[in-house]
């Protein structure tokens, strides 16, 4: 936050537009087909629940309302912006993915949504964690031998937002970039960070979108605690 100058008012108007994006998708329908219902049996005689939506998105959420939120290290130190409300929610859930061959999709009757192309992992100072995404990404481009400007989605989980907009800054994404191409359903501000599933949730709406759209390429990446990055490229293979 420091290092790029990020302020709190920026952190908190991103978290809240986070929110209103998973709100729109929704309501548009755009998390059906990549959920599956849970039902929560009925205790005391009360009948049992269906979970069919998850329960992290907000309505109600603006940038005013967040700013009421103290940060968290407030009290250790006075300059700090991080609050509950610019930062992702820790929910429980779960996530799966198919990982196969081409033949043996066929064979199931399988319709595959896209190709892992590379991918790429990375270390950083662990006072820089929040940063690992942009040398992994690096690294998974190199490999697959495209540029950013090859992406037509970029899907970066949302720690907090103050580490998602310093990545957005080193790659020098502008606001069209941030509005057509990064994060368009919201991540895990909005949406929560089920640790050991956020990887399989972000996949599973990438690829869909990316689906939707008839887009070509789409990156995944995440931070990592200690000081790391992951990334992954993945392509289209119904365009």
């Amino acid at each position: 936050r420091r290092e790029y100058s990020i302020s709190r008012e920026e952190q908190d108007a991103y978290a809240a537009e986070s929110h209103a994006r998973a709100i729109r998708a929704q309501d548009g329908g755009l998390f059906d087909a990549e959920t599956i219902p849970v039902t929560v049996p009925g205790k005391r005689g009360k009948p049992d629940a269906v979970v069919t939506t998850d329960e992290h998105p907000r309505r109600d959420v603006t940038a005013e309302s967040l700013s009421a939120l103290r940060p968290i290290r407030s009290r250790i130190d006075p300059e700090a912006t991080v609050t509950a409300g610019n930062a992702c929610g820790q929910n429980d859930a779960a996530a799966a993915a198919i990982v196969t061959t081409p033949e043996n999709a066929e064979r199931l009757g399988l319709r595959p949504f896209a190709r892992l192309v590379s991918w790429g992992v990375a270390g950083v100072e662990p006072n820089r964690m929040g940063i690992g995404p942009v040398p992994a990404v690096d690294k998974a481009l190199t490999r697959a031998k495209l540029t950013l400007n090859d992406i037509d989605l970029l899907e970066i989980n949302e720690a907090f937002a103050a580490q998602v907009l310093a990545c957005a800054r080193e790659w020098k994404f502008d606001e069209s970039d941030m509005r057509d191409r990064f994060n368009v359903n919201g991540s895990g501000i909005s949406l929560g960070h089920p640790v050991g599933a956020t990887g399989g949730r972000i996949l599973a709406n990438l690829l869909r979108e990316l689906d939707r759209r008839q887009a070509r390429y789409g990156i995944e990446t995440m931070c990592i605690g200690g000081g790391q990055g992951i990334a992954a490229v993945f392509e289209n293979v119904n365009i």
